[in-house]
């Protein structure tokens, strides 16, 4: 089974939150028997258990409904009638009252939050019916100002595929550890990571806007949809870059094979034996920030790992060297103008490994781990 990154992961709308089709209107929630993988929430963060909720959401991969896991563990569809808390549904549990959580065969999240439960809206209507979930990079969502952070994961019968995730926001220090063929631990926090992180954002030229009080720092993308970041952060390089191989050519090798790059007019065109395998116009930073637009790449194995490659090289500021991918992180984030968000990120994290992009699975950056045979898996909660 191809290695599911984050790209295939369940994703935030870029600007609102509803994910997901799911259920008919009407009909009554089917309710699946409580097993699945075990799930252990860890809480080292020194907040009381009775002030941490817990909410796992997502698809039934079996069914394709939506719907969360319940206090008994088992897995309900959303339905029209949940939303009973003033509007929002109570899919919150306090982590007091779990020993451990059963992930059915879902793709999915986890949600954390501090202090209060999470709005979740069921909206729509028919095979419409989708669930809004919280965007904390949305000054108006109603969850702006209850402190969050997530997890998510696909959990199927090819096995246990998860991230911590910081490519929308960086709200919560948390990590993952997958037990299974080998015990695996990915993008452990340092100590006070989360202050030092808010702190040398707030002091780095043109992101300090991005650091919402003590909330959660959220990503470039979301800050110029926001009107708290420069949309143009990063057009001289990308510029120069398309100006450096109008004349010069890249050499790049994705997923293990060749090609040759070379600006021609204002696209950036790779080819393989003279045949055109990829063409990619020239990105705005927006485009850059959030891997998309100009630089979307599908899953097709072919323009898909070439355009996440050039995307990563935009963020990481490395595209400067003809030959494609870098994979030494000591080169990434050179300079002044950079995606300091991403490489701050990275800085405080054990390992060094964080999702401060969507393409930062390029070259095994991210904080991603799989195993084909699971057992368990354990989110720990750190100081914060």
């Amino acid at each position: 089974m191809p290695n599911l990154s984050r790209r295939t992961l369940i994703r935030g709308a870029i600007g609102g939150g509803v994910l997901g089709a799911a259920g008919l209107f009407g009909l009554p929630q089917l309710v699946h028997a409580a097993n699945g993988l075990p799930l252990k929430i860890v809480n080292n963060s020194g907040k009381s258990s009775d002030q941490i909720w817990v909410h796992a959401v997502g698809t039934h991969l079996s069914t394709g409904k939506m719907g969360h896991i319940r206090k008994d563990g088992n897995f309900a569809e959303i339905a029209l009638s949940d939303n009973t808390n003033n509007g929002y549904t109570n899919y919150g549990i306090r982590l007091s009252e779990l020993n451990s959580l059963p992930l059915a065969t879902l793709s999915g999240r986890v949600y954390i939050s501090v202090g209060q439960q999470l709005k979740f809206k069921v909206v729509g209507a028919g095979n419409g019916l989708g669930l809004q979930y919280p965007a904390g990079w949305v000054s108006s969502d109603p969850n702006f100002n209850i402190v969050h952070d997530f997890m998510e994961f696909t959990n199927n019968d090819s096995g246990m595929y998860c991230n911590t995730t910081m490519v929308d926001m960086f709200g919560l220090p948390m990590y993952i550890t997958l037990q299974g063929s080998k015990t695996q631990s990915i993008a452990q926090w340092k100590d006070g990571a989360r202050a030092k992180v808010f702190e040398a954002l707030r002091k780095q030229a043109g992101f300090a806007k991005l650091v919402q009080g003590d909330l959660r720092v959220i990503a470039p993308g979301h800050g110029i949809d926001a009107g708290l970041f420069s949309g143009s952060y990063l057009d001289a390089n990308i510029n120069a870059r398309w100006s450096q191989y109008s004349s010069q050519t890249m050499r790049m090798v994705a997923n293990n094979q060749e090609y040759t790059g070379k600006v021609e007019g204002s696209n950036f065109v790779f080819r393989q034996n003279g045949a055109v395998k990829a063409t990619f116009a020239k990105p705005t930073t927006r485009d850059v920030f959030f891997c998309n637009g100009a630089l979307v790449s599908p899953n097709d194995g072919v323009s898909g790992p070439i355009g996440a490659i050039l995307a990563a090289g935009l963020n990481r500021g490395v595209l400067l060297k003809p030959n494609q991918p870098i994979t030494d992180p000591a080169q990434f984030y050179p300079g002044t103008t950079t995606n300091h968000y991403s490489r701050v990120l990275h800085q405080n994290t054990v390992d060094g490994k964080a999702y401060g992009f969507a393409y930062d699975d390029v070259c095994e950056q991210a904080s991603y781990i799989q195993d084909n045979a699971p057992k368990n898996v354990t989110l720990t909660l750190q100081p914060f």
